[in-house]
């Protein structure tokens, strides 16, 4: 079933069809993550779903496993700045066409988890896409594996938030740490107006 949608494009004639996905929009922490994957045709990865599903030890294996294979892989990362410059989604497309224009070759399709890439590619947004096509899993376990591993670097920088276990995502743990230490200038401060309104109200008793 994974390869319903890609099957479907080669048996069109389409021949470099690019997966693509990001991670990282829900995060109070950190930059937004997507890739892009085109795999060889027929090509069957067994183990290769949705990234949320897997456990880190076997994101970590197929993300070796993806590198052996992969025709290409394109990487995107757009920065916490931008993302509150321009707001998240609009960053997280960013970073999806920053992927796509990182392959070579360039993709002739794009399979595309529940978005639009800006790019003047024909392309199918599949809702749960990551679920749905092998393209699309292979760049979320890509994605994923690229920021924890930057997750690692961040919180050597920053060991007080506890980002390597939460990723940054908005954990109890993750919220209670802004709050005794205020945000770093890795914080989505247009993510933080809630909890930084908590903190100033704490401050004032």
């Amino acid at each position: 079933m994974l390869l319903d949608h890609e099957q479907s494009l080669w048996d069109q004639g389409v021949e470099f069809i690019a997966g693509v996905d990001e991670v990282g929009r829900g995060c109070l922490f950190g930059d937004v993550v997507a890739a892009a994957v085109i795999l060889p045709r027929g090509l069957v990865l067994e183990e290769v779903n949705d990234s949320k599903k897997l456990s880190h030890k076997k994101r970590e294996e197929l993300y070796e496993l993806i590198h052996k294979e992969a025709i290409a892989i394109g990487v995107g990362i757009v920065d916490v700045k931008t993302i509150d410059t321009i707001n998240i989604k609009q960053a997280a497309r960013l970073a999806m066409k920053q992927a796509v224009q990182q392959l070579k070759p360039q993709a002739d399709y794009l399979l595309v988890d529940a978005e639009k890439v800006d790019v003047e590619l024909p392309q199918m947004a599949l809702i749960h896409g990551d679920a749905l096509s092998q393209s699309i899993a292979a760049a979320s376990i890509i994605a994923k594996v690229t920021r924890d591993r930057m997750c690692l670097h961040w919180d050597v920088e920053f060991p007080e938030y506890g980002i390597a276990a939460h990723k940054g995502y908005a954990t109890k743990q993750h919220r209670e740490m802004i709050l005794e230490y205020g945000a770093t200038p890795m914080h989505r401060q247009s993510f933080l107006k809630n909890i930084l309104v908590q903190q100033e109200q704490l401050e004032l008793f």
